[in-house]
């Protein structure tokens, strides 16, 4: 695979007149690429129209007249350096909702937390790991099914970490504002509960996540690319869901792997339900749908 380095020097012979404020195919390739090198998605042809659509913000702040001419600064005047976070940005974030695929979630709740809870282990507290959190939501519905638990049970804690490549859509969920329609999944005791007004006047009919959980989430950069993850090794449940399918084999073999060496004994990685399949660690075995448990 090329390196960054390459793709920047690598000659622009051949490059066709582009459309203004389009991309033509050999820079679409050299973007595809680059995204790849850097996260591991993989950007098919089809894709280029909405990455032009992406794209044209960046364009404009980098006060570039058209695509080609970003392109071209990107590419051939250096600019890939002090750009290289906001393409990742805007090119991988992926839309999410709360309560997504609640059947997981029903799961957390009547399965993996009894479970986890009883069996030898070192303290009461639950490590919980968004590994592809996006905006937030899956982490703040995460938070919501554990607090109820906490709250009934009394008998453990918890802890939640969501990691993600985009600082974009990190950003939004340390920020834990969203507009009142997103909560629109979220069981109504549960939106109740954990769910406030916005006291920004310039925020009117947004919502925030409650101080409570505010306290038990924390979110960070991380390229699941990464040969190694700075997290800890006994962690209860990793959530992975809807970011395998964007892999190469390989590369969804080494990530799952590389997760599931962060899982405790005994502890669940779940997958989205397209990706059941791309699960083949030998030291994770099924026990749901898209639902694994080390050991």
């Amino acid at each position: 695979m090329p390196s960054l380095q390459a793709l920047a020097e690598r000659s622009t012979a051949g490059r066709g007149a582009a459309a203004i404020d389009q991309i033509d195919v050999a820079d679409f390739e050299r973007l595809a690429a680059l995204v790849t090198i850097e996260t591991g998605i993989k950007l098919p042809p089809a894709k280029r129209l909405m990455i032009e659509g992406r794209l044209r913000k960046r364009m404009r702040a980098c006060n570039q007249p058209n695509l080609d001419a970003y392109c071209r600064f990107l590419f051939d005047q250096g600019g890939l350096e002090s750009e290289i976070t906001h393409v990742i940005d805007v090119v991988t974030t992926n839309k999410t909702d709360f309560f997504r695929e609640p059947e997981h979630l029903d799961f957390l709740e009547q399965q993996m937390v009894p479970d986890l809870l009883g069996r030898p282990r070192s303290g009461r507290r639950l490590k919980i790991w968004s590994a592809a959190s996006s905006n937030g939501a899956e982490a703040w519905s995460i938070a919501m099914v554990l607090e109820d638990l906490e709250r009934s049970r009394r008998d453990f804690s918890y802890a939640i970490l969501g990691t993600d490549i985009s600082n974009v859509v990190l950003a939004q969920a340390c920020r834990a504002v969203y507009p009142m329609e997103a909560m629109a999944p979220v069981p109504r005791d549960k939106r109740q509960r954990y769910v406030m007004d916005s006291r920004d006047p310039e925020l009117r009919g947004a919502v925030r996540i409650v101080p409570e959980l505010r306290r038990r989430t924390r979110f960070e950069r991380m390229n699941l690319m990464d040969e190694r993850y700075p997290y800890d090794r006994d962690v209860d449940v990793i959530f992975l869901r809807n970011v395998l399918i964007y892999f190469d084999k390989p590369d969804q073999a080494a990530v799952v792997a590389r997760l599931a060496s962060h899982l405790r004994p005994g502890g669940y990685l779940v997958v989205g339900h397209s990706e059941s399949m791309v699960v083949q660690e030998k030291n994770l075995r099924p026990v749901g749908p898209t639902i694994f448990r080390k050991g």
